[in-house]
Order: C-alpha cells, then sequence, then structure tokens
C-alpha cells in the first residue's frame, strides 16, 4: 500500500500542472485589455501601463508567463489580487470558511443520508420508504438557491421563535452560522446518498450470502450490521468523494445567498473581474484538496473489502 501511496501522490503531479496550465490559458484567452482589467475603471497613465505589463509579464508568449508563474508557485508565492494584496493572504482567510461549510454538509449528507437509507431499504415498500422516494426526487428537482431562499425565509422569518440560528454573515462564529448553509448545501447529496444506500442494501439483502446466514440461525441485526451494511458502504464511500465536488460547486451560490465570505464567492467575484492569480490559486488549491480526499477514499476500499488490495 506505501508504494501504492507514493504513486499516487505523484500522479498528482501532472494533474496539478494540467489544471493550471488549462486555467491560465482560459483567463489569458479572455478579450479586453488586461492592464485594464487589473487597473478597475479607472484609466492607467502610461508609465503605469509600462509598470503593469512588465510586472504581470504581459510581453511574454504565453509559455512563458506560465513558467513563471509555475516558478512563483512552487516557492509558495501565488501572485497578487488585482487590489495588489497577496492572494496567498486572501486563501488564508476564506478557504478555512469554505471548508467548514463542506464539513457541515458532509456531516448532514452522511447522517442524515445513511439513515434514511437504511432505514428505507429495511422497511422496503412502506410508508416511510414511499415517503423518502417522493422527498427526495423533490429535493433533486428544485435548484439549490431556490432551497436557500426558502430555508432563509422559513427559519428566519416564519419559525423565527423556534430556531435562533443566523441566516447570513459570521455573526455567531463555528458552528452555529454554518447549521443553516451546510443543511442547504447538502440536500441534493443527501437526496442521491439516501436512495443509493436504499437501493445498494436491498440488492445486498437478496444475496446469496444473506440467505445462507439466515439458514444458518444468524441473528437478523448481526446480518444487517455486520455482513450487509460494510458491502453497502463501498458504493456510498465512492458517492460521498463525488459530492465533495458538488458541495464547492454549490457553494458558489450558497456563501453568496448566506454572505459567507468563502472561496465560492471569491470565485464568482474573480471571474468577473478576471482577476487570473485569485482564480488560478483557488483551482490550484481545490486540485490538491479533491486529489488528496480521492486518495483517502481509495484506501478506504482495501479497509471495507479485504478483497481489494494494493501492491
Amino acid at each position: 500500500m506505501g508504494r501504492y501511496t507514493a504513486r499516487r501522490l505523484l500522479q498528482i503531479i501532472p494533474v496539478l500542472f494540467g489544471t493550471t496550465l488549462l486555467i491560465f490559458a482560459m483567463v489569458y484567452a479572455l478579450p479586453g485589455d488586461k492592464v485594464q482589467r487589473i487597473s478597475g475603471e479607472k484609466k492607467p497613465d502610461p508609465a503605469r501601463v509600462l509598470y503593469l505589463r512588465h510586472k504581470y509579464n504581459l510581453d511574454d508568449p504565453l509559455v512563458v508567463q506560465y513558467g513563471k508563474y509555475v516558478g512563483k508557485l512552487a516557492s509558495g508565492d501565488f501572485g497578487e489580487t488585482r487590489n495588489q494584496r497577496p492572494v496567498t493572504d486572501l486563501l488564508k482567510e476564506e478557504y478555512p470558511v469554505s471548508l467548514k461549510l463542506g464539513l457541515v454538509g458532509i456531516l448532514f449528507e452522511a447522517a442524515i443520508g445513511l439513515g434514511v437509507g437504511i432505514i428505507a431499504g429495511l422497511k422496503r415498500n412502506g410508508l416511510f420508504d414511499r415517503t423518502v422516494l417522493i422527498t427526495t426526487l423533490v429535493l433533486v428537482s428544485i435548484p439549490s438557491f431556490v432551497i436557500c431562499f426558502v430555508l432563509q425565509l422559513l427559519v428566519g422569518v416564519k419559525w423565527r421563535g423556534f430556531f435562533h440560528l443566523p441566516v447570513s454573515g459570521i455573526r455567531d462564529g463555528f458552528p452555529e452560522a454554518f447549521i443553516l448553509p451546510g443543511f442547504c448545501v447538502s440536500l441534493l447529496g443527501l437526496a442521491v446518498l439516501s436512495r443509493l444506500t436504499r437501493t445498494t442494501l436491498i440488492e445486498n439483502l437478496r444475496s446469496d450470502y444473506v440467505r445462507t446466514a439466515v439458514a444458518k440461525g444468524v441473528p437478523r441485526r448481526r446480518i444487517i450490521t455486520v455482513h450487509t451494511l460494510r458491502n453497502t458502504m463501498i458504493p456510498i464511500i465512492t458517492q460521498i468523494g463525488a459530492d465533495l465536488s458538488s458541495i464547492m460547486g454549490t457553494a458558489v451560490v450558497t456563501e453568496t445567498v448566506f454572505n459567507l465570505p468563502g472561496v465560492g464567492q471569491q470565485m464568482a467575484q474573480s471571474v468577473r473581474a478576471a482577476d487570473a492569480p485569485v482564480i488560478v490559486g483557488i483551482v490550484t488549491l481545490l486540485v490538491l484538496i479533491y486529489a488528496f480526499l480521492n486518495l483517502v477514499i481509495d484506501l478506504m476500499y482495501a479497509v471495507l473489502d479485504p478483497r481489494i488490495r494494493y501492491d
């Protein structure tokens, strides 16, 4: 497993290079004057134009610009924003917000999605099972921003006497300020995970090894907890790993609606302003986080399924 882990870590390097080059080229290809975008609405004087073109290597070809950027990136320098602020300082402030939001969302998704899916699978074709199928179908069909506004209306206005949760900003810190947006960002994955858990559990309950265990007189609780659930977890772990990327996509909307200063909201602002260092910096860290999480998920397969071995 050690060699496999080392190989996977080395594979991150070409992925990182390819991703940053793609994003860098896309920003480079945006129409308009790059110096004007950096300067904002105010028209820069000729001396400042020369200074900015030299500072950001705008007169060099794309390959040369990217090479100089990667050289700075290797030393931990992500460059500066259009407001002359180090991108590293910006990421240090905003990444923890998005990571906390993602953590709360995954906890909601795993706890509620698994619990609801297991109960629905054990009570197949019952009232609870049919309710879950209809509810999850509705959640998948509704856009995330609509759910965000509905939750803000219900918790902040209609049910304010029952819930004392902040509906905007980070006034009360962690975790209170992240409960409502975390629940909102988890709803799509929660719906998919609960249906997947239900389906996988039902399939495993029909398998030969379960019938053999029943014939041997093994208690039903032991069959479910020791045998069935362990095999059910393999596709669920895969789904949770896939949901990590969708959560960051939903975070752009959620952070904007709930006024959370995270990388999702910053990414949207940077794309509108064509702030290349911020965009590439955010994407670079996202690639590193996803690559590490995917490695952890792959290693968990060997824990859940003894047949899987990484040589």
